[in-house]
């Protein structure tokens, strides 16, 4: 069945309508997925009700009960039974419980049982979330997938949500906004209490967020925030292959993919290595990647353990190609990364073929890295002369004109304000327009219905009039954060497609601990408009060769995209007939085929369509996500009860 999810987990409440719900559970479809993993594994309430039922494809679910008390893990691997003990034993309350989780990679999804209290929480990059709906009989119910809760309380789509997905970048706390009514995202870096009934009730107190996480001060001097840096990504690897004998990664032949490449040279036995040569002549991606293979043989050609895959271009498929495939994930919302589906089902599968157990990828080494403009808003106020020349060289290399620039950093406009008039209907802000505000103003597109406007703009004023607060109350801190979490969304595209394929798919940059470590670094030090990624740079100092560290350019692939809406254009103008979008009033459908039968034409060149593409082959898959609801027998062993 087309979408059908194929990994998830659910925390009920112990009652007998919990123990209803577990049985309308959907199953998920492991027969598509190499080898047709899979499985249930439930850990009880006291009682012997269900209390988190986990179906698993590719993580690890690790639980403990000491009395009353729980523990729950679940991640890429399998925690020892003497840490879990550890934790919950060093625990006496939700805020002891986390300083002991921050010795552990932050790559977990945490439920807990403390003091008659349920705790759920997912990670603060965001890569891990949760969600959480009422059911009318069991109350509320918990899931990392939304469209699950969807499945269980019967959630309809919300056409608000949808079409603000149509943007290309939607800032927070928009991104919260779920795809189906009723169905609610708990906050990266927040957590989800869940109350037990008092004795005599029968209904429990609503759930209530908390705060788990802050970003830590920025106060490390670079060599220190180097040195935790280095340990935090060897540790997320680590996390990711320990024990495995065959893994993979994507080289791209960038400083992300070759930082991981050595990462994992150091902690798996046999390494194949996956590069796609690009189409233009003037990419140096490739040359890049074979001096970084060489570099890790050690100058030893014929070593077995060390494999170099190079994907000829005329291989790869252009973006848009193969759309249909997308039915294949049902993501937890549309994705813009959705139409380079088909390139990355290639380079995932050419990486299963290899006999690879895992796939490394560099995803997020940009967003954490690279540093944003935005972030010398924050430099200036501390230190003014410091910012005002470093913004200078960045001035200069983008083209920003002077006096837009000071007027930029002299602005004060609140968070609030800014999002009330983040989109609009005027064209795209011109390359040489200054970024130091809250974020990325948007225009809406010209394929857009009138609808669609009135439901994004209003989503945007009711966010702002709700006193919507930002991530941090500095500027560059909160756009940062923001563009880690925006990452780690797209990157869950990627994990789906592994698991259609049958190979674990991770990006260790989203670990909690890799990006503390980069936020601890003073601002100053971690960003630098003469130096590329200083802080990466260092971090990798003995363990990437210096070689492959001066690299300070970086390849795109966007003549791949534009060259894809010319060569699948009679896809897109069958995506576009029969249209969901233009059924629910978001898209003018015939605007978008005569845009099909124009591939060149100027309106793409200013307007991406990317976001669209993505939310008309979410929608089609959502709506056929589940026929009538699967209905599955639940059955608690007394081993499981005993948990």
């Amino acid at each position: 069945m087309p979408g059908l999810l194929r990994d998830y987990f659910v925390v009920l409440p112990d009652s007998v309508a919990g123990h209803a719900v577990a049985g309308q559970l959907p199953v998920p479809d492991t027969t598509r997925t190499a080898g047709g993993a899979g499985g249930t594994v439930t850990v009880a309430h006291p009682s012997g009700r269900p209390w988190v039922v986990a179906r698993p494809l590719v993580r690890k679910v690790s639980h403990l009960r000491r009395g009353d008390d729980a523990l729950v893990l679940i991640g890429p691997d399998q925690v020892p039974e003497a840490v879990l003990a550890g934790l919950l034993e060093g625990a006496r309350d939700r805020a002891g419980l986390e300083r002991c989780l921050a010795r552990l990679p932050g790559l977990h999804h945490v439920i807990a049982h403390l003091s008659g209290e349920t705790w759920i929480r997912g990670t603060a990059s965001g890569l891990r979330r949760i969600y959480h709906a009422r059911h009318a009989e069991a109350g509320t119910i918990a899931s990392d997938r939304p469209a699950v809760l969807a499945h269980l309380t019967g959630a309809p789509l919300d056409d608000g949500a949808l079409a603000l997905r149509m943007l290309d970048f939607l800032p927070h706390p928009l991104s919260r906004r779920v795809l189906w009514r009723g169905v609610h995202e708990t906050g990266a870096g927040y957590g989800l209490a869940l109350p037990a009934a008092a004795p005599g009730t029968a209904a429990a107190p609503g759930p209530r967020e908390y705060r788990w996480w802050e970003p830590p001060p920025p106060e490390l001097p670079l060599a220190e925030g180097a040195r935790r840096l280095g340990d935090a990504v060897a540790a997320s690897v680590r996390a990711h292959i320990g024990g495995l004998d065959r893994i993979s990664c994507e080289l791209s032949g960038g400083l992300d993919s070759t930082t991981l490449t050595f990462a994992a040279r150091a902690t798996a036995p046999e390494l194949s290595l996956l590069t796609v040569a690009a189409r233009d002549r003037y990419s140096e991606d490739e040359t890049w990647a074979r001096r970084a293979v060489e570099a890790a043989r050690g100058g030893h050609t014929d070593t077995p353990a060390l494999a170099h895959h190079i994907i000829p271009a005329d291989q790869a498929p252009y973006f848009y190609a193969d759309l249909a495939a997308t039915s294949a994930e049902l993501n937890d919302e549309p994705l813009p990364v959705a139409p380079g589906r088909a390139r990355a089902h290639l380079l995932l599968s050419r990486a299963h073929a290899t006999g690879s157990r895992y796939h490394l990828t560099g995803y997020g080494g940009d967003e954490l890295f690279l540093g944003l403009p935005h972030a010398y808003q924050d430099l200036f106020h501390g230190n003014p002369l410091t910012a005002w020349n470093h913004l200078s060289g960045l001035r200069h290399q983008l083209g920003w004109p002077l006096l837009p620039t000071l007027k930029a950093l002299l602005n004060r406009s609140t968070f609030p304000r800014w999002l009330a008039g983040a989109v609009t209907t005027e064209p795209q802000p011109v390359t040489r327009t200054p970024l130091l505000s809250w974020g990325v103003r948007q225009s809406l597109r010209p394929w857009f219905t009138d609808h669609a406007n009135a439901l994004i703009t209003e989503e945007f004023r009711a966010a702002a009039a709700g006193e919507a607060e930002p991530i941090d109350r500095w500027r560059g801190r909160h756009v940062d954060i923001d563009a880690v979490r925006m990452g780690a969304r797209h990157f869950q595209a990627m994990e789906d497609i592994g698991m259609t394929i049958g190979l674990p798919v991770a990006a260790p940059f989203y670990d909690d601990r890799v990006l503390e470590a980069t936020l601890a670094v003073r601002l100053a030090e971690r960003i630098s408009p003469w130096r590329y990624k200083p802080l990466l740079v260092e971090a990798m100092r003995g363990v990437v060769p210096d070689a492959l560290l001066a690299r300070t350019t970086k390849d795109h692939m966007s003549s791949d995209e534009h060259q894809g809406l010319r060569e699948h254009a009679l896809e897109l103008a069958d995506l576009w007939t029969g249209s969901r979008l233009a059924e629910r009033g978001l898209v003018d459908a015939r605007h978008l085929l005569r845009l099909a039968a124009e591939p060149f034409s100027p309106v793409l060149v200013e307007h991406s369509i990317s976001s669209t593409v993505a939310g008309e082959t979410w929608l089609r898959t959502a709506e056929n996500a589940w026929n009538p609801p699967d209905r599955t027998p639940t059955t608690i062993s007394p081993s499981e009860a005993a948990r």
